[in-house]
């Protein structure tokens, strides 16, 4: 409008009508904004904001449903097209991983229960356990020692330790079994690691009542849930920053997981929802 009028009236004079500023009237003018232009300009500003809130963690899926929730329908394929142009990413980079080797055992005393049958059908059914690799400047290596639950993939219980040993894998069972409360005939399953098939852990399987199962020998997928886990918490936090101590890993390891992971970040198995958010309304 103001274009087609100026050639009889001062712009000046049709901007302070119209209480438009002549900045944004020569801006509009200069870089030939469309409705189309402003409406990414703004979708994209939204698709911005998701990722600043997910700390960089989330990729087009997770940003494609946070926008549904919000009352933005658009397409995932036009999402990706416009964190391309913006240059969003999610912030994934693998790393190496030192392998520990396993304490042999024989197999009648390590029966797989689960056998990769990962679905639940309630909270508390099946829990999985498994140990990674954290490294720390002036510590060395440290340990999590992680169980998560299947019906909801919420991380029940942890322990970070300077060492792998049996005592964080108990302590994180501990931990757990004090949200499960009732550990009767309840499903945990590991790898054949020498924490998880010792004396003493698999005395305190035996007398919380559960059912411990392992991974079968050489088979990386039978406990691929949990590691899926640390793989994630790796490629969303550890790889992000060099850790100076211990002290400075487990402070965010422990914000990870109970303020984000566990309350905030959602899943596409969770139908979008975040774990807790999952089994508050399923």
């Amino acid at each position: 409008m103001i274009t087609e009028l100026s050639r009889v009236h001062p712009i000046s004079k049709l901007t302070k009508i119209l209480e438009v500023p002549k900045s944004t009237y020569y801006y509009w003018k200069l870089n030939k904004l469309t409705v189309n232009k402003i409406r990414r300009e703004k979708l994209s500003k939204l698709i911005y904001e998701i990722w600043l809130r997910s700390h960089k963690r989330y990729g087009a899926p997770k940003i494609h449903q946070e926008l549904i929730k919000s009352g933005e329908f658009h397409s995932l394929k036009h999402i990706q097209n416009l964190m391309r142009e913006k240059d969003i990413k999610s912030i994934t980079v693998k790393k190496f991983k030192p392998q520990g080797g396993n304490k042999y055992i024989e197999e009648n005393k390590v029966p797989n229960i689960l056998e990769q049958d990962f679905s639940s059908a309630k909270a508390y059914e099946k829990i999985v356990g498994d140990i990674t690799y954290i490294y720390t400047k002036r510590d060395g290596w440290c340990y999590l020692s992680s169980y998560m639950d299947l019906y909801n993939n919420e991380i029940l219980g942890w322990s970070f330790s300077k060492e792998m040993t049996t005592k964080i894998v108990i302590e994180s069972l501990e931990m757990a079994c004090l949200k499960i409360k009732n550990t009767n005939n309840v499903i945990v399953h590991t790898d054949r690691g020498s924490q998880y098939t010792s004396n003493i852990y698999r005395e305190i399987i035996e007398k919380k009542e559960m059912k411990g199962s392992y991974s079968r020998k050489g088979n990386p997928y039978d406990n691929a849930c949990i590691e899926s886990f640390h793989s994630v918490l790796k490629k969303e936090l550890i790889h992000q920053r060099e850790y100076t101590n211990y002290e400075e890993a487990n402070e965010e390891i422990i914000e990870y997981i109970e303020g984000w992971y566990n309350k905030r970040r959602i899943q596409k198995k969770l139908n979008w929802k975040s774990p807790l958010d999952y089994k508050k309304c399923c």
